[in-house]
């Protein structure tokens, strides 16, 4: 008989969860694959060597695992070179040296940004050096919505928003932004900012997504992307930071 409650056993070892789950079935105890790398078992079988021996050998709490680094990366929009060179420049003295830099691309957004930022708008994708933890993402979007207004405050232009940065980062299977703006699909961080995954890795292709804005479905886009994740999957191939998977 099998009570309500079940206790999850999270499959760290595939080795020790084969041997004790060998043990379970020598003894009869039932067990039910959810999937890869948890089990469920009822409550009340506790017949192997004893309860907190099977405790032991698999804990019923999922742990924490190593996040892999990620690269990190700047969406410049604007229609003027001057603050296109200015971004830039700000990016390289904080964050570091750039290391890819997409072409041009045409931004229309559906004229949402007309108003505030003129037209004519191009953006480009701007990676700096270094892989690090992706925790930072709502930081680092407080830290460019301070630049967009330095910028705005000491420059010439007419528009109200003459700059617009849009911080993200890319690992192996996302692209993620950081947005001030809340929806159905982004998820909160903290500091009234947000994320979205933009694009996923799937079959060795880019997918976007039905909110993808029609400039990050781009072949130059993907041709960013695939760069980055390339010097990613280099770096985590040398330091050996691969995440283990159960």
């Amino acid at each position: 008989m099998y009570e309500r409650g079940y206790e999850r056993a999270a499959a760290d070892d595939s080795c020790r969860i084969n041997s004790v789950l060998q043990r379970m079935k020598h003894e009869g105890v039932k067990t039910k694959r959810l999937h890869e790398g948890y089990y469920l078992r009822p409550l009340s079988s506790v017949s192997l060597t004893s309860p907190a021996r099977f405790a032991e050998e698999v804990p019923i709490m999922s742990a924490t695992r190593f996040i892999e680094p990620v690269v990190r990366f700047c969406a410049v929009i604007t229609r003027h070179d001057a603050a296109r060179h200015w971004a830039i420049a700000r990016l390289a003295n904080q964050w570091g040296h750039t290391t890819i830099c997409s072409a041009e691309i045409p931004f229309e957004a559906g004229g949402y940004y007309t108003p505030s930022m003129g037209t004519g708008l191009q953006k480009s994708l701007i990676a700096v050096a270094g892989f690090t933890d992706p925790g930072g993402l709502a930081d680092w979007k407080n830290e460019t919505n301070q630049w967009e207004q330095e910028y705005t405050s000491s420059s010439q232009h007419e528009e109200e928003r003459p700059l617009n940065l849009d911080p993200g980062y890319m690992t192996q299977a996302k692209l993620v932004l950081a947005t001030t703006k809340d929806r159905d699909h982004r998820l909160y961080l903290r500091d009234g900012m947000f994320a979205e995954v933009t694009l996923t890795y799937v079959g060795k292709v880019w997918q976007h997504h039905r909110w993808t804005y029609p400039s990050y479905r781009t072949a130059e886009v993907a041709k960013f992307a695939n760069q980055c994740r390339s010097d990613l999957r280099q770096h985590l191939k040398e330091t050996r930071q691969f995440r283990r998977h159960p």
